[in-house]
């Protein structure tokens, strides 16, 4: 029972360190574009000149 005093604080410190990361990525715009990286994934934008050996 004794050892509830140590974790419950603990987990409770590890939450506010996951919420305090995950409001610092928003404030850095990580969340902006979700689907711009799986549209570029799909996107044939070859360098124009390569393929013409």
């Amino acid at each position: 029972m004794i050892v509830l005093l140590f974790l419950i604080p603990l987990a409770q410190l590890l939450g506010l360190i996951a919420l305090g990361a995950f409001m610092w990525s928003l404030k850095r715009g990580q969340f902006d574009d979700l689907d711009g990286a799986a549209h570029r994934v799909l996107m044939d934008d070859d360098i124009e000149g390569e393929h013409e050996r």
